[in-house]
């Protein structure tokens, strides 16, 4: 298994949220809604991620279940923070540097003046730092979303 800032992660169309929270604890995780199996399986070879899938299915097609591409079946039913959990204690994963949740580009802290005209004028008033996505440019802060995710991911550390 590769360390932890070499790991990267390609989640099936079902795991959207997933993938987001993936980012949030600071990895790279590919996710396109309605991607085909086959797709799915040939990306995550060519990028070398390691496929996490709930169906049961993917896990026949002989390059998955023979373990040529590195992979980790979620039963259904479970919570996104539950799949999350799992994830990152199957691959005893540590969290990291947040990652943009909507594309998984890294995020880099910018000077507060160049956030006026991109953040809602309250949010700008009180919020001190700000980061943007290096990829996508969508800003973000510490408002109570990161606040709550944040706290999430903590909890999770400490397990």
């Amino acid at each position: 298994m590769a360390n932890a800032s070499e790991t990267r992660f390609a989640c099936d169309a079902m795991l959207g949220s997933l993938a987001r929270w993936l980012r949030a604890a600071g990895y790279d995780a590919f996710w396109l809604e309605g991607i085909d199996d086959w797709d799915l399986i040939r990306l995550a070879k060519r990028e070398q991620r390691i496929l996490i899938s709930c169906d049961t299915g993917i896990f026949r097609i002989g390059i998955i279940r023979d373990g040529d591409i590195t992979s980790l079946q979620l039963a259904n039913g479970l919570s996104t923070e539950e799949q999350l959990e799992r994830v990152l204690k199957h691959f005893k994963l540590p969290v990291r540097k947040a990652r943009c949740m909507a594309c998984g580009g890294e995020l880099v802290e910018v000077p507060k003046e160049q956030m006026k005209d991109r953040i809602p004028p309250k949010s700008y008033h009180w919020a001190e730092r700000f980061w943007e996505c290096q990829q996508c440019g969508k800003p973000f802060w510490r408002g109570t979303h990161w606040e709550r995710i944040s706290t999430v991911l903590k909890g999770l550390e400490g397990e």
